[in-house]
C-alpha cells in the first residue's frame, strides 16, 4: 500500500468529522461563489437594465413618469398589461438619451443636435432623441432601488452563511487532523515499546525521536494545511467550473486548459521534490542522532578537546541540509507564483480572445454584468490554484515523513502481552545455547550450566568474554540461534517476552533515572506497588541513612537520567527498584563497581537482603565481591572455560586463579 494510502486510511479513523467538514465547505463555497451572480444580476437587471426596452403603459408603483405619460420596464410588465409605444435609454458617454421608438440594432453611439446616430458592422441608423435631465434619470432608476437593496440585503446574508459555514469546516478540518497525527504518535510510541533492543542498536536515539518529532509533525501539517487546503481548493475549483459553464459553457471549456497543465505541473514538481525532501529529513534525523550524541558525550568531548572536530562534523551535516533545501527552495520559486502567473495570463489571453471575437458579431450582444461575473470567477480560480501550488512543498514533506514513519511502524515487534503469569521459582537451565548479534558470528558457543532457586551464580571474564550477552538471552532482549534456555523446565521462547520479565529484576552498571521522584523511581508509577512498599525497599537497601538529608526526603525530584545524584544513590534507588519488585531471578551486572567504599558496604549489605529466596546472577569484575557465590561461571571468548565456587576454582589454579591473583596484587600494590 503506498504511503498516500496509508495516510488516507489513518484519516478514515474520523470520517464523520472529516465528511461533516466537507459538507460544511460545500456550503461555504455556493454561498461564497453567489456573489458574481448577484452582481451580474444587479448590473445587468438593474443598474443597467435602464437600457432595457421601456414601454408606455399605465401608471402604478413600478412605473415611471415622464413627458406626460407613464414607462414600465419590459421586465417588470404583467402578463396582459397593456403595451403602448415601445422606448429606448441609451447611454452616450456621461448622458442619458431617451429615444421614443424601436431601437434596431446596438453599437457604437453618437449624440449630437437631438440626434442618436448607431454604427455596427457598416450599418448605421439615426433616431431622434431627447437628453434626460439628473432628476429625470433617477426617476428611471427609482423601482431599482428597493431591489438593488434586497440584492445587497441577500448577498451579505450569504457572506454571513459563508463565514459561519467556513469557521465551521475549518475548526472540523483541523481537529480531525490533529486527532489523527494523536493516533499515530500514540502508534509510533506504542510501536517503539513492541520494538526489539536489537532494533535500537543500529539506529541512533537522535533518528527515532526525530520520526516521533519532526516526521510526524510534517505529517501534521499534511492533514491540518495541505489537505484542508487541496479539499477547500478543489470544491471551490469545481463550484467555480460549474458557475462558468452556467454563464458560458464555451468560455468555461475554454478554462478547462488549466486542469492539465495544473496536473503536468504537479508531477514534474513531485519528480524532484520527492528526492530534494527524502534528504532533508534523513540530514534532519541525522542532525538530532549527532546533538543528542553530543550532549550525552560533552563531558568526553570537552575533556579530550574535541569541541573544532565536532563542530566539522556538525557543520558537514548542516551544510548538506543547507544545499538540498536551497535546491527546494529554487524549485519552489519556479513552480509556485510563477506558475499561477503564467497559468492567469494564459487564460485572460483565452477570454480576451473570446470576448474580442464575440464582440464583433452583429448578433452577439455582452452584458457588463456577465463580464464582471467572468472576470471575478477567473480572479477567484487562481486562488485555489495558487493555494495548491504553494501546499506542493508541504505536501512532498509529508509524504517523506509518512514513509519513514511507516517503515518505523512496519518493523517487526512484538504485541505486549497484559497476561499474568503465575510466579515461577527460579531454576534457570542454558543448554547448548549459541548465539550471535550477527548471523554465524557467534558470541556465545556451546553454553551449558544450571542454577537452582536461591542460588547465587556469578558470570567472570574479561570484556568481551560474553557474559552480558548471557544476560541479555535470559531477558529475552534477544533470542539464541541455537539451544533452549528454560526457567523451571519451561522454555523461555514459547513465553510472551512481558509475561517472561514480569519476575525478573535488573540492576546496571549505570542504573537509567527517570524524571519525576526517588518514589517513582522506585515503583515505576505501577499501581502495584504501594507507598509502604517504596518505603519499606528503600530502607532495606539503606537508602534511608543517604537521603534522609534531603529536604523532600523520597519525594525529591530527579531530573533526566539522575544527574543531579551521584552515582552510589542512583544504584541505591535501583536497587530498591528491584526489591520492591520482589522478582524470581534477579541480575546484577556490575552494580557495585562505580560506588564509592561507604556505599558498597551498605549495598553489600542490602545485597543479602535482596538475594534471599531468589536466584541471582551477578556479573562482576570485582572478584572479591563473588566469593560467597553458590557457582562461578568463567567466561572466555564465549564459552564455559571453568564452573565451580571459589574454593574449587582456587584449587584448580586456572583462569579464575590468574585473575583473582592478579587483583589481589593490583590491589595490595596500590
Amino acid at each position: 500500500m503506498t504511503t498516500g494510502k496509508r495516510l488516507f486510511h489513518y484519516a478514515l479513523h474520523y470520517k464523520k468529522m472529516i465528511i461533516a467538514a466537507l459538507l460544511m465547505l460545500t456550503v461555504a463555497v455556493a454561498a461564497d461563489l453567489a456573489g458574481p451572480f448577484i452582481a451580474k444580476k444587479m448590473i445587468d437587471d438593474h443598474i443597467l437594465g435602464i437600457e432595457s426596452v421601456w414601454y408606455q403603459t399605465q401608471g402604478d408603483k413600478e412605473a415611471v413618469p415622464y413627458d406626460g405619460h407613464f414607462y414600465k420596464k419590459e421586465q417588470n410588465i404583467s402578463n396582459g398589461e397593456q403595451r403602448i409605444n415601445q422606448a429606448r435609454i441609451l447611454q452616450v458617454g456621461s448622458q442619458f438619451i431617451f429615444v421614443n421608438g424601436e431601437v434596431a440594432f446596438d453599437g457604437n453611439r453618437a449624440f449630437k443636435d437631438g440626434t442618436l446616430v448607431i454604427e455596427k458592422g457598416g450599418q448605421t441608423e439615426a433616431y431622434e432623441g431627447k437628453v434626460l435631465t439628473i432628476d429625470e434619470l433617477m426617476q428611471f432608476y427609482r423601482p431599482e432601488i428597493p431591489k438593488i437593496f434586497k440584492l445587497l440585503a441577500f448577498y451579505f446574508c450569504m457572506l454571513v452563511i459563508a463565514a459561519f459555514f467556513q469557521y465551521g469546516q475549518r475548526f472540523y478540518l483541523q481537529k480531525s487532523a490533529n486527532r489523527v497525527i494523536q493516533k499515530m504518535r500514540k502508534d509510533v510510541f506504542g510501536q517503539i515499546q513492541r520494538l526489539p533492543i536489537g532494533y535500537f542498536d543500529n539506529l541512533p536515539a537522535g533518528k527515532v525521536v526525530a520520526r516521533i518529532t519532526n516526521d510526524t509533525e510534517a505529517i501534521r501539517e499534511l492533514y491540518v494545511t495541505v489537505l484542508a487546503t487541496f479539499f477547500t481548493s478543489a470544491i471551490y475549483i469545481s463550484g467555480i467550473y460549474i458557475a462558468l459553464f452556467i454563464l458560458n459553457a464555451k468560455l468555461a471549456a475554454i478554462c478547462l486548459i488549466l486542469l492539465p497543465i495544473l496536473y503536468v505541473w504537479m508531477v514534474v514538481y513531485r519528480k524532484y521534490a520527492s528526492k530534494y525532501n527524502h534528504v532533508i529529513r534523513s540530514r534532519v534525523s541525522d542532525i538530532n542522532g549527532m546533538i543528542n550524541e553530543s550532549i550525552h558525550g560533552m563531558n568526553i568531548i570537552q575533556a579530550f578537546g574535541r569541541e573544532k572536530e565536532t563542530q566539522k562534523d556538525f557543520e558537514k551535516l548542516n551544510t548538506e541540509h543547507f544545499t538540498y533545501q536551497n535546491k527546494l527552495l529554487s524549485l519552489n520559486s519556479l513552480t509556485s507564483h510563477n506558475l499561477t502567473a503564467v497559468l492567469r495570463n494564459i487564460v485572460f489571453v483565452a477570454f480576451i480572445w473570446y470576448f474580442g471575437g464575440e464582440s464583433l458579431k452583429a448578433s452577439s450582444v455582452i452584458s457588463l454584468g456577465m463580464l464582471y461575473a467572468f472576470v471575478d470567477y477567473i480572479n477567484r480560480l487562481f486562488q485555489p490554484v495558487q493555494g495548491i501550488v504553494n501546499q506542493l512543498a508541504n505536501l512532498e514533506q509529508a509524504l517523506v515523513a509518512g514513509d519513514r514513519v511507516f517503515s518505523l511502524l512496519d518493523e517487526e515487534g512484538i504485541d505486549v502481552s497484559d497476561k499474568q503469569i503465575s510466579r515461577y521459582k527460579g531454576n534457570v537451565t542454558f543448554d547448548q545455547v549459541h548465539f550471535g548479534y550477527k548471523e554465524r558470528e557467534y558470541v556465545l558457543k556451546d553454553i551449558n550450566f544450571e542454577a537452582k532457586h536461591g542460588e547465587t551464580v556469578a558470570l567472570v571474564g574479561h570484556t568481551g568474554s560474553g557474559k552480558s550477552s548471557i544476560m541479555n538471552l535470559l531477558f529475552r532482549f534477544y533470542d539464541s540461534q541455537e539451544g533452549r534456555i528454560m526457567i523451571d523446565g519451561m522454555d523461555i521462547k514459547k513465553v510472551p517476552r512481558q509475561e517472561l520479565r514480569k519476575h525478573m529484576g535488573i540492576v546496571l552498571q549505570d542504573p537509567f533515572l527517570f524524571t519525576g521522584t526517588i518514589a517513582s523511581n522506585v515503583s515505576l508509577d505501577d499501581p502495584n506497588i504501594s507507598r509502604e512498599k517504596v518505603e519499606k525497599a528503600l530502607k532495606d537497601v539503606g537508602a534511608d541513612k543517604i537521603f534522609k538529608h534531603l529536604e523532600k526526603g523520597f519525594d525529591e525530584p530527579v531530573i533526566e537520567k539522575g544527574s543531579t545524584l551521584s552515582s552510589g544513590q542512583r544504584q541505591l534507588i535501583s536497587f530498591a527498584r528491584a526489591l520492591a519488585f520482589d522478582p524470581s531471578i534477579l541480575i546484577l551486572d556490575e552494580a557495585t563497581s562505580s560506588i564509592d567504599t561507604e556505599t558498597e558496604m551498605i549495598i553489600q549489605e542490602a545485597m543479602d537482603v535482596l538475594k534471599k529466596g531468589r536466584t541471582t546472577f551477578i556479573i562482576a569484575h570485582r572478584l572479591s565481591t563473588i566469593r560467597n557465590a553458590d557457582q562461578i561461571l568463567v567466561l572466555d571468548r564465549g564459552k564455559i572455560v571453568e564452573k565451580g565456587n571459589h574454593e574449587e576454582l582456587m584449587m584448580q589454579k586456572g583462569k579464575y586463579y590468574q585473575m583473582y591473583q592478579l587483583q589481589q596484587g593490583s590491589s595490595l600494590a596500590g
